[in-house]
């Protein structure tokens, strides 16, 4: 649990019990120490034992990260010695991009599950990676349905959340001065670094202070 964190340690016992875990890898949290400890960056051997890590979640799961046809979606999430709920941050749909959610729409039939799966990780990257305020995306939505006529957000159609889905990333690109990162190399790095960088959020810090943690 020291290692793994609690939520690794728990999915790596979950494995070892023949439990349907779905393929993942855990980032211990020696590299979290190392990460603070060296002005945030990351032991040399990291991006290597990563990439080999996620090639053997790949031949797992039968699917490429970043295969625009039918690609692997990631989740990062974080984890610690000792729980800290809600406080550090997640980014979930990582792999999506312009033309894979085209295909995923492809796919399952299904565009309004697609281009409203892409929006939301382009809210959370955004929020959580690139430091957009979340309520900037929401006030985007609230806007489109304001003048669609929606009350509810079940009300947007595939051709609704594709336009929104373009307002967010004109919203990333307005904000940051860069395009919303295509790459699911560059996503997936992206939101490592924010998830270690949580750790010391206005969140988590003055969490562990309140429970002496």
């Amino acid at each position: 649990k020291n290692l793994l964190g609690g939520k690794g340690a728990n999915l790596a016992e979950m494995s070892g019990l023949g439990l349907p875990v779905p393929p993942g890898f855990t980032i211990t949290t020696d590299v979290c120490t190392h990460f603070y400890e060296h002005h945030k960056e990351y032991p040399s051997e990291l991006e290597r034992q990563g990439t080999d890590a996620l090639k053997q979640t790949e031949s797992a799961m039968g699917r490429r990260f970043g295969d625009p046809a039918d690609p692997l979606l990631v989740s990062v999430r974080s984890g610690a010695a000792v729980s800290m709920p809600g406080m550090m941050d997640t980014v979930l749909n990582l792999g999506l991009n312009d033309e894979s959610t085209a295909a995923l729409a492809e796919r399952t039939g299904d565009g309004r599950f697609a281009w409203d799966s892409y929006r939301r990780f382009v809210q959370m990257y955004g929020d959580v990676v690139l430091g957009i305020d979340h309520f900037e995306f929401e006030d985007i939505l609230e806007q489109h349905k304001i003048g669609n006529g929606y009350v509810q957000d079940t009300d947007l159609d595939a051709a609704d959340w594709q336009d929104v889905a373009s307002m967010f990333l004109e919203k990333v690109e307005k904000e940051t001065g860069a395009p919303f990162p295509q790459g699911p190399e560059t996503q997936l790095w992206g939101a490592i670094a924010a998830v270690f960088g949580s750790w010391m959020n206005r969140r988590a810090g003055p969490y562990r202070a309140l429970h002496g943690i």
